[in-house]
């Protein structure tokens, strides 16, 4: 790949090795390329070469990449096309009676007026876009390189969103990679690159530093390592790019091909296709006008047909069918379980919205049912869960909290329905679909082993709750622990890494968060500059998280953390909302944080409060369900790195004190992983359950 750099060279000899001493490249991961010198003759700009100008087409650039021995042409074309204008002149001239010159004077005044007004264009371009920055800063106010530089935050790798694109494809992109950028300290009016070094990376975006700056971090900046002027070494010499070296080390070493040689050989560098993959992992199936069933916001318990309008980043967002004016909209990821085929809840037995319209509309067809997520298949001839049965599930409608919950219905394929204890609707309207492999639902006692907070049924006044006596006193059964998805993948993620994360109360909003907790496979996001109320439990696999820096490569709108002022004012008019609809259901309360900012690329206003829980009969709406959410804690931990997980011996009997009927365990001893630590069960494992031998 070395050979790259013949774009910046011309045939000379080899050149004399390089007075100053360089560290050695340190050894990098090793599937990506290595740079290798295969002994050929690499000439690199030379800080005394200086620019030269193209006599022809007026063109600057560095001079050793100059046409012919004279360099007085940047082409061939224009050193042809020169000597033809020049043949002519003199020809003239003879006809004029005046004395042939070497050169024609008229094509010597032609460079400098082209090349004194390019670099004036060039300067206009560059205080332009200086005031564009300027401007985009005050409206936007947030940037995560300064955000993570200035407080050492650590960001959670691309690797830990499969979902998300290069999600699987990502490597061993890390710290030393070498890659070829725009050379931003350099006054020339064309577009020049050099080659820079990842000192950092966080997410897709990455901390560079110029080759030649050693330990001066005075020039580091941060860009998207996906965009489009990222490039592995040796692009530019298959692009015919120009390599030079920044102003400010423009002469700091006598010998740059010495320098390179010695710095790159060895080094690591992108792959060569790169950024083919990038634009393949963009590629998304859904497009506009398809027709999916989607749940419906307003009564979680049915579906509706919806029509997708638009596609960001795999984000889909979804306009109700019966919707004239096309606002009534829904926001969610193409790979979540609240959209399906058309078809789907007829074939499994889940109720279902019928649509006013009798026939599809111009352009609108149903979407491939291959395109959708899979689900797990289970086997229900045997044990399975009934309705009547307890568990503890996340609500979606307030997913800062895990509740006592039942199961109200079996459907086909492993979905139930689940109901929250003590603040259902008489109609079962409030009742939402899950599937059994699920990881927002839990066996009873989850809670109480993890230390997470159960939320008791509304109205419930036996406190501390204790499942034991709410078991014996409702006259019920729990569901089977063997029943529930234990399994945990190797997530990644850590106690304190950023990323980017769907408002699940508002899900056409994506907000700066924080892992605060990790319960197995299960993480409490918070959302930066709000309060813990604001907190919700998302699986680690939830398509609703993303790198930091997806929103910047797919051109969605990100929510910076909010500041002190709009979170009081958030709070004052939620104090006034409680009054007003003091009516309305007691139980816990989820206020509704608002955009920050713009409001995401062509995303219209979702007609949802997100304030009281359930309000089907009053004058509220109510706020949309929200992926499969999931339980944790919610104080903030250290990040020191992660240990493995403790078992907690007693059995279930003990840890709980329950004994719950026979059916709960059918005379099996099961125990239970302590989430005694937030950063734990990282790994292949069983969920939160170990069957003794």
């Amino acid at each position: 790949m070395f050979d790259g750099y013949d774009s910046c060279s011309e045939d000379t000899s080899s050149s004399s090795s390089s007075e100053e001493s360089e560290e050695e490249v340190a050894p990098l991961p090793s599937n990506l390329p290595i740079i290798k010198n295969n002994g050929q003759v690499y000439t690199y700009p030379d800080g005394k070469s200086g620019m030269a100008t193209c006599e022809m087409c007026g063109m600057v650039g560095v001079r050793d990449a100059f046409y012919s021995k004279t360099k007085r042409f940047c082409s061939v074309s224009c050193s042809r096309s020169y000597s033809s204008n020049s043949k002519k002149a003199s020809i003239l001239a003879r006809l004029q009676g005046k004395p042939p010159t070497k050169k024609a004077k008229v094509l010597q005044k032609q460079p400098l007026v082209a090349k004194l007004a390019a670099y004036a264009q060039y300067q206009a371009t560059l205080q332009n876009q200086a005031k564009t920055k300027s401007v985009a800063v005050s409206v936007e106010g947030f940037s995560w390189g300064n955000y993570i530089s200035s407080n050492s935050f650590i960001a959670a790798p691309v690797t830990c969103f499969k979902h998300a694109p290069m999600g699987t494809c990502w490597g061993d992109i890390s710290e030393n990679v070498r890659v070829e950028v725009p050379n931003t300290d350099c006054s020339l009016p064309t577009k020049v690159f050099w080659i820079a070094g990842i000192v950092k990376l966080a997410g897709y975006n990455a901390l560079l530093r110029y080759e030649g700056f050693e330990n001066d971090s005075g020039l580091d900046f941060w860009c998207n390592i996906c965009g489009s002027d990222i490039h592995p070494v040796g692009w530019c010499a298959a692009s015919g790019k120009p390599l030079v070296p920044p102003r400010t080390i423009q002469h700091k070493y006598t010998n740059w091909k010495a320098f390179l040689v010695k710095r790159l050989t060895g080094a690591k560098t992108l792959p060569p296709d790169f950024s083919q993959k990038v634009s393949e992992s963009m590629q998304y199936p859904f497009k506009p006008c398809m027709r999916v069933e989607v749940v419906d916001k307003r009564h979680l318990c049915r579906t509706r047909v919806a029509v997708v309008e638009s596609v960001i980043g795999g984000r889909l967002r979804l306009v109700y069918e019966e919707s004239e004016d096309r606002t009534d909209d829904f926001w969610c990821h193409m790979h979540s379980p609240l959209i399906h085929h058309i078809g789907w809840s007829r074939s499994i037995g889940h109720r279902f919205k019928r649509s006013d319209i009798t026939k599809k509309q111009d352009g609108h067809f149903d979407t491939p049912p291959h395109l959708f997520a899979k689900v797990k298949e289970v086997d229900q001839s045997g044990e399975w869960f009934k309705e009547g049965m307890k568990l503890e599930a996340i609500d979606p409608l307030n997913l800062s909290t895990i509740c006592v919950a039942t199961i109200r219905k079996v459907l086909a394929d492993g979905f139930l329905m689940i109901g929250i204890d003590g603040s259902e609707a008489a109609d079962g309207s409030d009742w939402f679909c899950y599937h059994a492999t699920s990881p927002s639902i839990f066996p009873v006692g989850f809670c109480e082993i993890n230390m997470i907070e159960l939320t008791p049924p509304r109205g419930y006044t036996k406190l501390p709750f204790k499942w034991f006596d709410y078991l014996r006193e409702t006259g019920s059964i729990a569901a089977p622990v063997k029943l529930f998805n234990k399994d945990v993948p190797n997530h990644g993620f850590r106690v304190g890494m950023k990323l980017e994360a769907v408002d699940l109360m508002e899900p056409r909003l994506i907000c700066v968060a924080t892992v605060t907790r990790i319960i197995h496979r299960l993480l409490r996001i918070h959302f930066d500059g709000w309060e813990e109320e604001y907190d919700q439990w998302v699986d680690c696999e939830s398509p609703d998280l993303y790198p930091v820096g997806w929103c910047q490569l797919t051109g969605y709108q990100l929510q910076p953390p909010a500041s002190q002022s709009s979170r009081e004012s958030q709070s004052g008019s939620s104090k006034q909302k409680k009054k007003a609809k003091s009516q309305q259901y007691k139980g816990h309360k989820k206020k509704r944080k608002m955009p920050i900012g713009k409001k995401p690329v062509s995303l219209s206003s979702l007609p949802m409060t997100g304030g009281v829980r359930r309000s089907f009969s009053g004058g509220e709406e109510l706020t949309p369900p929200l992926y499969r959410a999931l339980p944790a804690q919610t104080a903030l931990e250290a990040f020191p790195p992660p240990r493995t997980s403790r078992e907690f011996s007693p059995s279930l009997k003990t840890v709980t004190t329950l004994q719950l009927k026979e059916e709960l365990i059918d005379g099996e001893d099961y125990n239970f992983l302590q989430g005694a630590s937030d950063q734990e069960s990282n790994g292949s494992a069983n969920f939160y359950i170990k069957q003794e031998p």
